[in-house]
């Protein structure tokens, strides 16, 4: 007769095997928690046992905000061997990407965004760095606007309609036709009638969710890559179209007999680079460079355009001083030019500081031995990140009133203003500043005036409060608009 009391049964083989893993999972924990309290990192206390709580608050797609309420509650926010500081340049020698990279690339060959060795990255960028020089785009200017032209003719359109419309959704077809003419020579056809031709649009935001998600878990990736998870539906259909544009545009410059460099577009400059040196610029090169344009040279500026625009409609005197900026320029508006009109970078700048299109934490490894880092002894291993968001609401740096819209701070004085470029991180900073800067800026520079100067925008519900969603990237959900045509 068996008895409950019997205590053998409770050390079998079989119960040791459920029981060892779980042990050790409890013990990991409750080192991780020792670990944060005792260096004394103030933050919420279930962020201290598990990266559960983060990927829990990550999966709430607001975690910008939350990101901001913590520092103003803690000051630093601690998750187990995670932490959020507010100074980049307290993390700018900390040259290791943290692990959440990992997941939004290929498991076993790391591209210019996930390799996370600095000296590798580094060789890396170099190999195409030119391609993104302001140099090398002065000479696309012409694709910027053609697309300006188009996109003016289909606000026209709607200024006939007098329909309520997404400027947002109109930006993000904009920017992905002129990175379509930049990269391969032909625009993608979103702006045609406003419509996603290709399916791109819910790829990339599969794409970008399971970057945000699986990242806090990195190490799960490549088994979820071998499963045919969600990822590679997103981010395998970019690759997928990525290819078939490489293809198309190998096979016209060989039907008309054209050497590749000829053309001014990437594909034409990068197959000339294989050619020269193929071994040191791979057709895999020109791949990743190729499907790095599709897959982030649209969301970062249409949510860059959208703020700029949103803030503006909701400041009408800065809409009007910008205005009167535009008009005093006689002659078409190009990208030197814009550099040299003061407000409008100043309305650039604010625009991008209040709403920045990254919204999840910049990480970077502790290296071995540990680091002293704000003030505090940091374990190796541990992960330290700035928010943009955070950074760029601090009001020790913008003052009292950073979380209102002021274009007018950045003009105060040379010497604020190179304060607070110091902590202007919307393409973030260092050596892993986002290498397609130039471009972003080079279309929100000559796309701005154009519009300013031709159309006056309303927003259907001036009252309403900005709605965005954060899958990594922060995209605004409701810049709901009606256009007229300006008739002064």
């Amino acid at each position: 007769m068996l008895s409950y009391m019997q205590p053998h049964n409770l050390l079998s083989p079989f119960s040791l095997i459920l029981v060892t893993p779980v042990f050790i999972f409890c013990l990991r924990i409750l080192h991780r928690a020792y670990i944060s309290r005792k260096q004394d990192i103030p933050g919420p206390f279930l962020a201290s046992f598990s990266r559960l709580w983060y990927l829990r608050q990550v999966r709430k797609r607001n975690f910008q905000q939350t990101n901001i309420e913590l520092h103003k509650r803690y000051v630093q926010q601690s998750t187990a061997t995670r932490i959020d500081i507010s100074y980049p340049k307290c993390i700018a020698n900390l040259s290791i990407q943290s692990p959440w990279y990992y997941a939004a690339g290929h498991p076993h060959n790391r591209d210019l965004f996930t390799e996370q060795d600095s000296k590798i990255h580094a060789t890396k960028r170099r190999k195409v760095a030119s391609l993104y020089s302001m140099t090398t785009l002065m000479h696309m200017e012409p694709c910027v606007r053609e697309c300006t032209a188009i996109l003016e003719d289909r606000l026209r359109e709607l200024a006939k309609s007098q329909n309520v419309f997404n400027l947002q959704h109109w930006l993000q077809c904009y920017a992905f036709d002129v990175i379509g003419l930049i990269t391969v020579a032909k625009r993608f056809g979103f702006l045609d009638e406003g419509t996603d031709p290709h399916g791109l649009f819910p790829s990339l935001k599969s794409y970008l969710t399971y970057c945000a998600d699986i990242g806090v878990y990195s190490e799960i990736h490549p088994l979820l890559w071998r499963l045919n998870s969600i990822f590679a539906r997103g981010r395998g259909h970019l690759a997928s179209f990525a290819t078939e544009q490489i293809q198309k545009r190998q096979e016209a410059l060989a039907d008309v007999e054209q050497k590749p460099g000829i053309a001014d577009d990437f594909l034409a400059k990068m197959f000339q680079k294989h050619y020269e040196d193929p071994e040191g610029f791979t057709k895999e090169r020109i791949f990743m460079t190729c499907l790095t344009n599709i897959g982030a040279g649209s969301d970062t500026t249409s949510i860059s355009l959208s703020a700029i625009f949103w803030y503006m409609l909701k400041s009408p005197k800065t809409f009007e001083r910008l205005r009167a900026e535009v008009d005093g320029v006689k002659k078409t508006i190009t990208y030197q030019i814009a550099l040299e009109m003061p407000y409008l970078q100043a309305v650039i700048k604010e625009a991008l500081r209040m709403h920045p299109a990254t919204g999840l934490p910049l990480g970077r490894v502790v290296p071995k031995g540990g680091a002293m880092i704000a003030g505090k002894y940091l374990s190796e291993g541990c992960v330290v990140g700035v928010n943009t968001w955070v950074a760029h609401y601090d009001t020790a740096i913008f003052g009292e009133d950073a979380a209102m819209f002021n274009p007018e701070r950045w003009l105060e004085s040379e010497e604020r203003t190179k304060r607070m470029d110091r902590m202007w991180l919307p393409f973030g900073s260092g050596s892993r500043t986002c290498i397609g800067k130039n471009i972003s800026l080079l279309e929100i520079s000559l796309l701005v005036p154009e519009l300013v100067r031709k159309f006056d925008f309303e927003l259907a519900n001036p009252e309403a409060e900005l709605e965005s969603e954060n899958i990594w990237f922060v995209r605004q959900e409701n810049v709901n608009c009606r256009v007229r045509v300006r008739t002064e």
